[in-house]
């Protein structure tokens, strides 16, 4: 956009190329067709079996959609008159008399950004192949004006689709593209009808005006989607939205309902696991019903119903989708109340418990001879064995819990002896009081200071062989080390009878 100096030289300068474009367009225009109606599709559409969005990367060369007869490539997010650029952003253009850009439409890509040409023509062509034939299709494109300034000339377009020999099937003009205070992306478009014979049409968009003063603006997103008769997917007795918790056992129907248009429609369930973004068809849910099965994991489930008649449908193209359904699986807690544990009389147990997950709440039952319930690590001292139970629940009201046992001794027990003769009776030697908490190692010697058996911190229980062999009869000596807490070190003999 040059200085506001030359607004009143390049006006009048522009309107006469102007007025001849304008008029020699619509005549042929209105010799050729009738234009559409400036609507979206109004049924349900399909996937985009066409979408040009620019690209997510950096562009290092001119790409093949912008006409160079008309315009010419240039890395500047901030193109002059006559030049375009494809990139993700664009500010302090001209004076600050652009809007800023941060993003094109979706937040995650490049635009193709156009500053006009002093002479109104093409700014956008490709030719498309492999439409579903006699389809009605939506062709839209998002757009802006990026121009801030209310008292210059305003983008206006039109939308055409044409047969490779020039000839014109459908055109659509959207309007002017107005003025915000604000960027502002609009989705513009357009229903046609492709050819029976499934041939090959071109997308031509035309800027009607000239630049010079304005006529500045974004395009993104250009697609075409099948645009077919009204499907309908529903969650039987449900809303369309179900929202359960993982591990939940029930089965839900999934119902679509489709008009009579297809002769021999041919149906097919699809699940989406990433809110729609990808859809992948279900094995074997081929009617206009399916039942869902329970799922294991937690997350996301979309579903819908594609509908596509017989004679088409090997085309992926001519698929139309209906709205989608969604199944919400949210995860339960994860609670561990930790291991079972031992209360020897005179040292309180300290419970080492966690629990995890969304904004989750908790609580243990019961409550009895325990310091804090409201800590996830409380000191417990019961006069008899007592089982604690740890419940959680999250945001989302799913639900879990885990238990401890802790039992009670009045001292630690260590037997003198036993007799692993495999008859069932007293086969092992254990250890049962000792807590994990108190880290005990312990260590079995034979006669020459040989370990023969070793257990640090976790279950006591010898059954009288070294490395799968067994130890003869006679008597061992037993040593127990408490590296955690105020318990003296014991030590003292067993008897391995045979």
């Amino acid at each position: 956009m040059p200085d506001q100096n030359c607004l009143q030289v390049r006006r009048a300068s522009v309107l006469s190329r102007w007025v001849f474009f304008r008029f020699t367009a619509s005549l042929v225009i209105i010799f050729f067709c009738s234009k559409n109606s400036a609507q979206l599709c109004t049924s349900n559409v399909g996937d985009p079996v066409i979408k040009i969005n620019f690209g997510q990367n950096d562009i290092t060369s001119s790409p093949p959609y912008v006409p160079s007869a008309g315009y010419t490539y240039t890395s500047s997010p901030c193109p002059n008159d006559g030049f375009y650029t494809i990139t993700n952003r664009t500010s302090n253009c001209f004076g600050n008399t652009w809007h800023t850009i941060l993003s094109d439409h979706t937040g995650g890509g490049n635009f193709l950004l156009i500053n006009a040409a002093y002479v109104a023509g093409d700014v956008f062509l490709t030719t498309i192949s492999g439409l579903c034939p006699n389809t009605s299709y939506e062709i839209s494109a998002w757009m802006m004006n990026v121009v801030r300034n209310f008292n210059t000339i305003k983008p206006e377009m039109i939308f055409r689709i044409e047969k490779p020999d020039g000839t014109i099937l459908a055109f659509y003009e959207p309007g002017q593209l107005p003025v915000s205070i604000e960027p502002k992306w609009e989705q513009y478009g357009f229903v046609f009808t492709s050819p029976p014979d499934n041939s090959p049409v071109v997308l031509r968009i035309t800027d009607t005006w000239p630049g010079g003063v304005g006529n500045d603006f974004a395009i993104d997103d250009i697609a075409f989607r099948p645009c077919g008769t009204k499907i309908t997917a529903s969650i039987q007795a449900n809303a369309d939205t179900v929202n359960i918790c993982e591990g939940n056992s029930d089965k839900y129907t999934l119902v679509g309902n489709t008009s009579t248009v297809y002769p021999s429609p041919v149906y097919q369930w699809q699940l989406s696991k990433d809110s729609g973004s990808t859809w992948h068809d279900i094995a074997g849910a081929t009617g206009d019903s399916y039942i869902r099965q329970p799922t294991a994991e937690a997350g996301n489930y979309s579903y819908r119903l594609t509908v596509v008649d017989a004679s088409v449908a090997s085309n992926v193209n001519c698929r139309i989708g209906s709205n989608v359904v969604v199944i919400n699986v949210y995860p339960k807690p994860i609670v561990d109340a930790g291991p079972d544990r031992v209360y020897l009389k005179g040292n309180p147990v300290t419970i080492s418990a966690t629990a995890q997950g969304d904004n989750i709440s908790y609580y243990w039952e019961p409550t009895l001879y325990m310091s804090d319930p409201n800590s996830l690590s409380p000191t417990v001292s019961p006069p008899s064995d007592i089982m604690y139970t740890l419940s959680a629940q999250s945001a989302r009201g799913c639900t879990n819990k885990d238990s401890v046992l802790v039992k009670y001794a009045p001292g630690i027990f260590v037997p003198n002896a036993f007799t692993p003769n495999d008859d069932g009776v007293n086969d092992q030697w254990r250890v049962t009081s000792l807590d994990p908490g108190t880290g005990a190692e312990v260590n079995v010697f034979n006669r020459w200071g040989q370990v023969v058996y070793h257990s640090s911190g976790g279950t006591v229980s010898w059954d009288g062989r070294l490395n799968g062999n067994p130890q003869p009869a006679g008597v061992y000596v037993y040593l127990i080390i408490f590296k955690k807490g105020n318990l003296p070190n014991m030590k003292g003999l067993v008897t391995l009878i045979r």
